[in-house]
């Protein structure tokens, strides 16, 4: 009987220390004066977000649901994935308007190269023949090229 009971506390013994730490873990975390893990995480519920494009996406994740449980037919399903989608889209991209208010990407500079070297074309004032920027005479007529 004694082994009974020694066994029963060392099993509840094991236990409490295997649960201590999801029990507490802040205190835990505090008594060692380090932050708890659970001050860095964000506990907002995605669902009760006011933006379009996550009621557009939720709204997609439970049509996808209903399809996969019978609730709705394919005819529907197509119908209601494609207007949900494109509003999520539409919504996509007005937010990332929002997030990026300069969209056009800096210039690389082997096109800004490119430019410069177009803006350089030479003509011949002979005959106005388009010519290289490397050349000294017109391929067409032989006149000299004006610098």
């Amino acid at each position: 009987m004694a082994e009974l009971l020694a066994g029963i506390f060392v099993a509840l013994a094991a236990l409490a220390l295997v649960l201590e730490p999801l029990l507490r873990p802040a205190r835990a975390y505090a008594a060692h004066g380090q932050p708890s893990v659970l001050d860095d995480i964000d506990f907002t519920d995605p669902q009760e977000s006011d933006s379009p494009k996550v009621r557009a996406l939720m709204a997609l994740k439970e049509i996808e649901f209903d399809r996969a449980t019978g609730k709705l037919s394919d005819d529907d399903y197509a119908t209601l994935k494609a207007r949900y989608s494109a509003v999520a889209l539409a919504a996509i991209k007005a937010e990332d308007e929002i997030n990026e208010p300069d969209a056009r990407p800096e210039q690389d500079p082997a096109e800004a190269a490119i430019e410069r070297a177009r803006g350089q074309a030479k003509y011949c004032p002979e005959c106005g023949t388009k010519l290289p920027a490397v050349a000294r005479f017109c391929g067409e007529c032989g006149t000299k090229a004006g610098q």
